[in-house]
Parts: structure tokens; C-alpha cells; sequence
């Protein structure tokens, strides 16, 4: 009875290994007797399928940088970001993750880990802790947090996800099923199997055959990549060529001014240059200024302390900057204050002012001599050191400011008053290194001295 059981028993065994195919090449293994063992036969292949992580929401800072190969401007946002079994989700907040759930809808972003891309990057964005996702469709995502071991979780779980998505692809083959050979990962077609046993033979290690998609599809971008890189400077470098002919061909300045394009200024050229093209020694706008003042606005209440429309002083000097002709005495500029405001923007803009930046230093100490003859003799000396320009200009505009306290009475103008405004308007460092403070104290002062002792440093008649 036992022998005839036995025999039973390996004729059902022997009925069992013919339904599996074999390797002819592999020595058979022992049979397990036990029915449990018998149940763990290879049905889905050699190793389980590993378990894909799926993360719960975490907020996380996500920029978009490229949408299918064409480049996009990195725009960095707070994102809800949710990791299913083959899926990356983005939520613009929780709130949506839970709306969502409720209304399937209102469906958010995604990007499909299949076949995706995941690494760690410092080229793409000054930031820290910087992971970069190529999708297979070539999208690229960047995901930064502060915090390094949330991002370095967030790393480990997208890229082993996308690894176990990109290896069930290629092992099965673009999704159908096969039939798996006995003690190996390979599979057969369901059609076209031979009635005998068959043993498939085994690629080599450095076969193509053997290599994951995962590579082909990274190899694949970086060539797309490179192709749109490569036009992309090529872009750049006909950009630069066409301003370069552009720079090369553009008229010089002299060549402008000639054909009256561009004309020159009145206000904030050099005093000397605009003397030298007007064929002057006093600039005509500084006449048409003072004798505007003189005619109108000598009994002005603060008269050059009060300030004119700037909207108005600066029309003006669109017109005497263009060379157009104007009347002072027409109605636009009634306000006397407007004209006053041009004249002392007309001072203030010049690129070295009336008292020259090398004789700066040299005023200050003459200021500071206690002598009063000698203090009117050091002024006097530095005045006549002056170009002839800076010289007549400056005699013009004391005796004017003379005239102007001769009505102090009514125009509330006081020699102090007026060393008050044109002190910084009239001279200033060439460099700010002292204090400022101790500068202006300075400035009034040489003004006003010169303006009292007029008479003697310019030869004026005393009023």
C-alpha cells in the first residue's frame, strides 16, 4: 500500500512539473510535499512588485519651469503637495485637497511618475535644497522646502516611486501580460507557444535589450534638451550680431547735431561751452531772468524763497532747451516765481557751478580770514581768478541781487535770506567727504560777504 501510494503520489507530481516549463539548463530543484508550499508558486513573477510610498499633503515651494520642452518663467509658489501610488498631486491649499474628495471636479495639477526624472540640483535656482522632476513628457518641476529632511523625504519617496514605475514598464512589456518561464523574470508570448518544452535564450548584460526605459527616455531628453539649448544661443548670438551692425551703423553725436536731430542743451551744459556757442559771456537765458525780475518782480513778497510751479519751470526749460522762442512777459509765465525757479535750476544743474570745484577750498579759507581787509582782498583776488565767463556771470547776477535789496522792505528779502538760497546753488564740493552741515555754513557765508562787499570785489557802484 505504501509503494502503490508513493507512486500515486509522483505520477500527480510528475503531472504538476509538466505544467511549468522548465530550464533545461538548471539542475532540478526538490519538490516541496507540503500543499502550502505548493501554493507559493511563482504567479506574478520572481519578486513581488515593491510597495510604491504614497505620502500625505505637506505644503512645499513648487515652480514650473518647463512645460513640454519649451521654457516657462520660474515663478516660485506654496503648493499642497500630495504623492499617490504613480501620480504627484498639487494643491493650491488643503482646503482644496478636501473639496476635491468631495466634488471630483475640481481636479488638481498632477504630473504622472512614470518613466520621470528625479534629482537634486543646484543650477537651476540659488535656492537650498532644490529637487528637480523630468517628466516623461518632458515638464520640468522644481519642489524646495528649508527644512533638508522634509525635502530629502519628499526626494526619497518621488524617485523611488518613478523607480518602480519605470521598472513595472519595462518588465511587462508596455502593460500586457505574459506567461513567466520557471525560475526566471523573462516572459513568453501568450501566442504562438510550441507543444515542446522551449528555453529562451538569455540576453547579455550590456544587451540594449536589458536596459530600462527609464534611460532611453533621459537619454531622449538630453538630446531634446541639447537641440533647444543649441538653438537657443544660436538666437542669442544673431540677437548680438544684428545690435552689434546696429551700434556700428548708429550717427555719431556731431552728426546729429547737424541735422538738427539732437540739438544742445541750455541747461546742464558747461557754463563755458554755452558762452562759447552763444558768443557771450553772461548765458542769454541768465539776461532774459534778470531783466524779467527787474521789470516785475523786484517788490515780489519773497522773491526767490518762495518757490514757483514746477510743472510750469519745467515747461520752460523744455522750450529754452529746444531753442524755441519765448517771452517771459507772456501770461503762462505771469508767475514771477516761475521765473526765478528757472534761474536757480538753470545754477543748480550746471556740471561745475559758478564758484569752480578748484577754487572751492580756497574761498572757505579765505572766508575764515578774521581781517576784514583782507578778507575783501583774498575774495577779490580769487574772483578775478575766475574764467571770464564764471566772472561777468557772477557780476551780472550781484548786481542784480543788489537791486533786489534796495526793495527789502517790501520783498522781505534780507542779505542773509538770499545767501540762504543761493549759497548751495551757487557752489558745492566736488566731492561730498566733509560734513555737509559745516559745507553750507561756508556757502552762506562766502555769499553773503560778497554780496555786502559787491561794491569793492566786482567795481559796482554803491546803491
Amino acid at each position: 500500500m505504501r509503494i502503490k501510494s508513493s507512486q500515486s503520489s509522483g505520477e500527480r507530481l510528475s503531472q504538476t512539473k509538466s505544467m511549468v516549463l522548465q530550464d533545461p539548463d538548471l539542475p532540478p530543484k526538490p519538490i516541496a510535499r507540503h500543499r502550502r508550499n505548493q501554493s507559493q508558486h511563482n504567479i506574478g513573477g520572481a519578486g513581488a512588485a515593491e510597495t510604491l510610498v504614497v505620502l500625505k499633503g505637506e505644503y512645499l515651494n513648487k515652480a514650473k519651469i518647463s512645460d513640454g520642452g519649451k521654457k516657462l518663467r520660474k515663478n516660485w509658489a506654496s503648493t499642497w503637495v500630495v504623492l499617490e501610488t504613480d501620480t504627484l498631486l498639487f494643491y493650491k491649499d488643503s482646503k482644496q485637497e478636501a473639496l476635491t474628495n468631495l466634488k471630483p471636479g475640481c481636479s488638481p495639477d498632477g504630473v504622472d511618475l512614470c518613466g520621470a526624472v528625479v534629482e537634486w540640483t543646484t543650477e537651476r535656482s540659488s535656492r537650498r535644497n532644490v529637487v528637480q522632476i523630468t517628466t516623461s513628457s518632458g515638464s520640468e518641476f522644481l519642489l524646495q522646502a528649508d527644512n533638508y529632511p522634509t525635502i530629502c523625504k519628499w526626494h526619497d519617496a518621488i524617485k523611488s516611486t518613478a523607480d518602480n514605475l519605470s521598472k513595472g514598464a519595462g518588465g511587462q512589456a508596455f502593460g500586457k501580460p505574459g506567461i513567466q518561464r520557471a525560475n526566471s523574470t523573462e516572459y513568453l508570448p501568450r501566442h504562438g507557444l510550441p507543444s515542446k518544452t522551449l528555453s529562451l535564450p538569455k540576453p547579455a548584460p550590456d544587451s540594449p535589450c536589458t536596459k530600462e526605459p527609464e534611460h532611453r527616455r533621459s537619454l531622449i531628453f538630453k538630446s531634446s534638451k541639447l537641440t533647444y539649448s543649441m538653438s537657443d544661443s544660436a538666437d542669442k548670438n544673431g540677437v548680438k550680431n544684428r545690435l552689434k551692425k546696429f551700434i556700428s551703423r548708429r550717427p555719431s553725436m556731431k552728426t546729429l547735431q547737424e541735422k538738427g536731430i539732437i540739438k544742445d542743451r541750455v541747461f546742464g551744459c558747461h557754463l563755458l561751452a554755452l558762452c562759447e556757442r552763444e558768443g557771450t559771456t553772461v548765458p542769454k537765458f541768465v539776461r532774459q531772468c534778470v531783466e524779467a525780475v527787474e521789470k516785475r518782480g523786484l517788490e515780489a513778497d519773497g522773491i526767490y524763497r518762495v518757490s514757483g510751479n514746477l510743472a510750469t519751470i519745467q515747461k520752460l526749460r523744455f522750450l529754452v532747451d529746444q531753442e524755441e522762442e519765448f517771452n517771459l512777459d507772456d501770461s503762462q509765465w505771469e508767475d514771477i516765481h516761475v521765473v526765478t525757479g528757472a534761474l536757480k535750476m538753470f545754477f543748480r544743474e550746471l556740471p561745475e557751478p559758478l564758484f569752480p570745484f578748484p577754487l572751492f577750498d580756497l574761498f572757505v579759507e579765505a572766508i575764515k580770514t578774521k581781517a576784514g581787509k583782507q578778507k575783501v582782498q583774498a575774495i577779490k583776488k580769487l574772483v578775478l581768478q575766475l574764467p571770464k565767463p564764471n566772472q561777468d556771470t557772477m557780476r551780472v547776477l550781484f548786481r542784480h541781487l543788489q537791486k533786489i535789496l534796495t526793495c527789502s522792505r517790501k520783498n522781505l528779502m534780507s542779505t542773509q535770506g538770499i545767501s540762504i538760497v543761493f549759497g548751495p546753488t551757487l557752489m558745492w564740493p566736488e566731492l561730498d567727504c566733509g560734513n555737509m552741515a559745516v559745507n553750507m555754513v561756508y556757502q552762506n557765508q562766502i555769499v553773503e560777504f560778497i554780496l555786502i562787499e559787491s561794491p569793492e570785489i566786482f567795481g559796482l557802484e554803491k546803491k
